[in-house]
């Protein structure tokens, strides 16, 4: 082969998009893990060392986790309450989570496999009903949830929580049972379950990916937001969430190594959620993007 064969218009290409590839891949690593990197050192420096120098990196000698027990531990021993959120929080998701995954999880199935009047239409607004921003709704839901006697309370942070997941929740299921074949649940009814049984025996064993993936989704938006939490929780600190917890602790005199060490406390529920629910969200995703 000639040098000029070697290295004609596509065989360029090629290696330039290759390059550009491995540089655009790179460059998004390091967007992305950067700061987190950054905050995890600084989590663990000591607060007169990053005062002198905020960018230098500590030698083995300096590390010092004493941040991760102050930033955890009751006001009432020298913290800054912060198990206390993660607490508050992970009750307010695991409930928002469980409600809002079996309500779409019926809801979803019934959008597929019933027959009804307007069915297109009712799947569409379940969309539309999402995108109607959380600002909008506040006030309305604050008004309302005042006079029931639920603000200030987890329990009224749950609902809403619920009522702002459940939409998108039951559109990313609709897709999920949409791949599971229909044949599979005749089968079924055919040695004798009915619906229910078809359901709970066949449907939702198979779409058990899809359901990971979207209970996952929802567990994330529960615990990390913060318009309602502190809508509905500023006055009473015994019931602030991680999300309001740390963006109050930022206007307190806390030092930054703390602050980064309750920033990357609150993230490891989420990381060690998509770490256990790799595979099943992997394919679940996969799954949903057969058939939407």
């Amino acid at each position: 082969m000639t040098a000029g064969r070697r290295w004609d218009r596509h065989a360029v290409e090629r290696r330039v998009l290759a390059v550009a590839r491995i540089a655009v891949i790179a460059l998004a690593a390091a967007a992305a893990v950067g700061p987190l990197f950054y905050g995890a050192v600084l989590s663990v420096r000591p607060f007169a060392s990053f005062v002198a120098d905020p960018l230098a990196l500590p030698s083995l000698s300096e590390i010092d986790v004493g941040a991760y027990p102050t930033a955890l531990r009751p006001e009432e021993e020298g913290g800054f309450g912060l198990a206390r959120f993660m607490r508050n929080s992970l009750y307010v998701a695991v409930w928002t989570t469980v409600l809002a995954v079996a309500c779409s999880a019926l809801g979803a199935y019934a959008a597929v496999r019933l027959r009804f009047f307007g069915r297109d239409t009712v799947n569409g607004l379940f969309l539309a009903v999402y995108l109607f921003p959380g600002i909008v709704l506040a006030v309305p839901l604050f008004v309302f949830f005042s006079r029931v006697g639920l603000t200030g309370t987890l329990t009224g942070l749950v609902l809403i929580y619920m009522a702002q997941t459940v939409p998108v929740a039951l559109y990313m299921l609709r897709g999920y049972f949409q791949a599971v074949p229909a044949g599979v649940e005749e089968a079924a009814e055919v040695d004798g379950c009915n619906r229910l049984q078809v359901i709970v025996r066949v449907v939702l064993p198979m779409a058990l990916p899809g359901i990971t993936a979207t209970a996952l989704y929802v567990f994330m938006i529960a615990w990390n937001e913060f318009l309602f939490a502190l809508l509905f929780l500023v006055g009473d600190r015994e019931r602030w969430t991680v999300s309001l917890g740390i963006a109050r602790l930022g206007e307190f005199a806390v030092p930054a190594p703390v602050l980064m060490a309750g920033s990357i406390s609150i993230t490891l529920p989420v990381v060690a959620g998509f770490l256990l629910a790799q595979r099943l969200l992997i394919s679940g995703l996969t799954a949903g993007a057969e058939k939407g």
